[in-house]
């Protein structure tokens, strides 16, 4: 055994590899990227790795290999597990042969999400095992465990990080690396794996008959545990029983959920020796609602008596104050923790030169009063370039666009979305808009990466996740495919050529695409592309503001003129917007 200090994903990574795991997918998703990414580039991984084009695919080529037997992990945030829900529910019907664990890592105060969700309802709803850590260690332990848990009982189990996990760093007790050296093999069972009525009525009595296993071999896991120490008492599960320990007062008792299903006469034989129990959880309240069906006439306090918050994650200062609001005093008072210093805001930006932004502008130029649904990506920032008017989930850009087609909508509609979103879960809606006659334009701002989350591949950018070669397909093919009768690809950087193809493509009836195509900016400066960086001539300059306005960090005002900083890439779209063209590339000497 060996302690090193790692970040939570490197553990949780470390921990697969320690089980063995023999086949890893997913798709990228902050918090829970890292992990294939660790997995990947360990010098003794001996798994099958793939990045799979959304979570449902994943999903499912990570069940397949667990009916063979082999250990399987899948990998994504909270969203993505959405998309993958509709094998998810179906799993616990037809069972696992091998381990197979489904990471879906939580975002309270959605920190880079569109909204706030707790995948233990989701657990909780397909009836399997979840594993919610409230440390970096347990994350490890939880993960290293949960493979021999879903082998022992059959079922997929749902492994739970949040944020502070996946993204925290800590001292962590690791083992050895094991070669996975398994072969999967399939054994035909049609009764198990053909989901027809007649066998789904069977599987689901079977199913229901499994859960008192579950919670025993749960109860058995240790990860659920309690100590009495008076006769008020705190529940808490996940961080949040961190943070309860760090302040939590020595004659008050303290019982940590760790894994659900919770076993309830359990539950019950420690909240009933107890006058006042307060339950501390992120988001759902899925444990409170256990505690108060087995409380009888104990008074509890959570987030149904209106002591803790329903949205948002916690912390030791938020976790002091709700102790404080129900009567119970911590031993840390959170008038004693220090607050962050006073730092200017730093919202997020597009890069300087990122090929986004002359698109956002010059589709805010060419379709000036319309209206513009976005999608899941770097680009969902053109909000604050005016050009976002909607972004719900992965690929809703172009079926929102449709549906304000169909609603009557007679503004022009410009959908964009990024080419690894539109290989997501795009392409459907696509297919869809033009089927049904939709009128609206598609932009897809093909970068060639998975920007926002790591510059992942994907099948764009003609490589694997493990570094393997892979066929590049074409998006303009992919489109034409789909039935789009006007297709046109663009230099983003040319703005005189982007304005010109929006035009054309506004001039169609129908739905149009333009392929917006150049490598991200940070991709580019990683592959030794480099530009060359341009300046003002202060005594050209006006001041007038054109190239300010454009948003490009790189560009600055100083005493009332233009100035370019080290930050410019060198994409030159400035020297274009300039009225007085008194921005060109500077003269190296």
């Amino acid at each position: 055994m060996d302690q090193r200090y790692l970040l939570g994903n490197e553990a949780i990574a470390l921990a697969c590899l320690e089980s063995p795991v023999g086949f890893v997918s997913g798709y990228p998703g902050t918090p829970s990227s890292e992990v294939i990414e660790i997995i990947v580039a360990h010098p003794d991984r001996s798994s099958y790795v793939e990045w799979s084009v959304n979570e449902k695919v994943a999903f499912e080529n990570a069940l397949a290999a667990a009916w063979c037997g082999v250990r399987s992990l899948v990998t994504m945030k909270h969203v993505g597990l959405n998309v993958a829900a509709d094998p998810l529910m179906t799993s616990a019907y037809t069972g696992v042969t091998g381990g197979f664990v489904i990471m879906s890592a939580d975002d309270p105060f959605a920190h880079s999400s569109q909204n706030e969700q707790d995948s233990r309802m989701y657990a909780k709803f397909a009836k399997i095992p979840c594993l919610d850590p409230s440390t970096l260690q347990e994350a490890h332990d939880m993960v290293r465990d949960a493979f021999a848990l879903s082998e022992a009982l059959g079922l997929p189990v749902l492994f739970r990080p949040t944020t502070r996990i996946c993204h925290s760093k800590s001292n962590v007790t690791v083992g050895p690396v094991l070669p996975y050296s398994g072969k999967g093999e399939f054994h035909k069972d049609p009764r198990q794996y053909v989901v027809i009525p007649a066998h789904t009525r069977i599987l689901h009595r079977k199913l229901n008959e499994k859960q008192p296993a579950v919670r025993k071999r749960i109860s058995e896991s240790g990860y659920n545990q309690y100590h009495f120490r008076g006769k008020r008492a705190i529940i808490a599960s996940g961080i949040a029983a961190a943070y309860v320990q760090e302040i939590i007062p020595p004659d008050v008792s303290f019982m940590k959920i760790g894994a659900y299903p919770i076993d309830e006469e359990w539950l019950a034989g420690f909240v009933r020796k107890h006058q006042e129990v307060l339950v501390v959880e992120e988001l759902f309240p899925v444990v409170e609602e256990v505690v108060r069906e087995v409380a009888g006439t104990v008074t509890i306090f959570g987030k149904k008596s209106g002591h803790a918050p329903y949205e948002g994650e916690l912390s030791p200062e938020s976790v002091a104050r709700i102790m404080e609001s129900c009567g119970f005093s911590p031993a840390v008072h959170y008038s004693s923790v220090q607050p962050a210093p006073d730092l200017p805001p730093r919202p997020p930006i597009l890069c300087a030169g990122c090929m986004h932004r002359p698109v956002f502008y010059a589709i805010k130029k060419v379709f000036r009063d319309g209206i513009y649904p976005s999608d899941i990506g770097c680009y969902t920032l053109g909000l604050q370039l005016g050009a976002v008017d909607t972004t719900i989930c992965m690929g809703a850009s172009i079926t929102v666009g449709s549906g304000f087609s169909h609603a009557g909508e007679e503004r022009d509609i410009v959908a964009t979305i990024g080419d690894s979103t539109f290989l997501h879960t795009g392409i459907p809606g696509l297919l869809n808009a033009v089927y049904n006659g939709a009128n609206m334009t598609l932009v897809i701002l093909d970068n060639r990466t998975t920007a926002m989350t790591g510059h992942q591949p994907n099948p764009n950018t003609g490589c694997t996740a493990c570094g393997g070669l892979s066929p590049q397909i074409s998006l303009e093919a992919l489109c034409r495919a789909c039935g789009v009768a006007h297709v046109e690809v663009v230099d983003p950087y040319d703005l005189v050529m982007l304005t010109a193809a929006l035009k054309t493509a506004k001039s169609f009836p129908g739905v149009t695409v333009v392929i917006a195509k150049q490598p991200c900016v940070i991709t580019a400066r990683r592959a030794g592309v480099r530009r060359g960086k341009y300046r003002v001539d202060p005594d050209t300059c006006t001041g007038c503001g054109t190239c300010i306005k454009f948003g490009c960090p790189a560009i600055e005002q100083r005493d009332e003129k233009a100035w370019i900083n080290d930050l410019c890439s060198g994409c030159a779209v400035c020297a274009q917007l300039c009225p007085a063209a008194a921005i060109g590339r500077e003269v190296s000497r």
